[in-house]
């Protein structure tokens, strides 16, 4: 996968974990960031359970998972236990 392809994927993956947990997105630029660190976490994850994903749907799954795992490891360290402070 290209890092165009990567990026998009990461956007997407971040605002669909986002949206799951919190309701709302975190903007493009947190989108991406929490999508791209979620992907390495869902592979991460997938990969210590021995699952695959394949292709971008699957792909796109795992680093929604990645990066929902991502979110609610960060709640755990922030005070007021949302992401964006609201």
């Amino acid at each position: 996968m290209n890092i165009v392809g990567f990026l998009f994927v990461g956007l997407l993956a971040g605002w669909i974990a986002s949206l799951l947990l919190d309701g709302h997105g975190l903007g493009a630029l947190g989108d991406m960031v929490v999508g791209v660190v979620g992907a390495f976490v869902g592979g991460f994850i997938f990969n210590s359970f021995g699952l695959t994903a394949y292709g971008m749907w699957g792909t796109l799954g795992m680093s929604v998972v990645g990066a929902m795992a991502f979110l609610i490891i960060i709640r755990l360290f922030t005070r007021s236990g949302n992401v964006t402070g609201r």
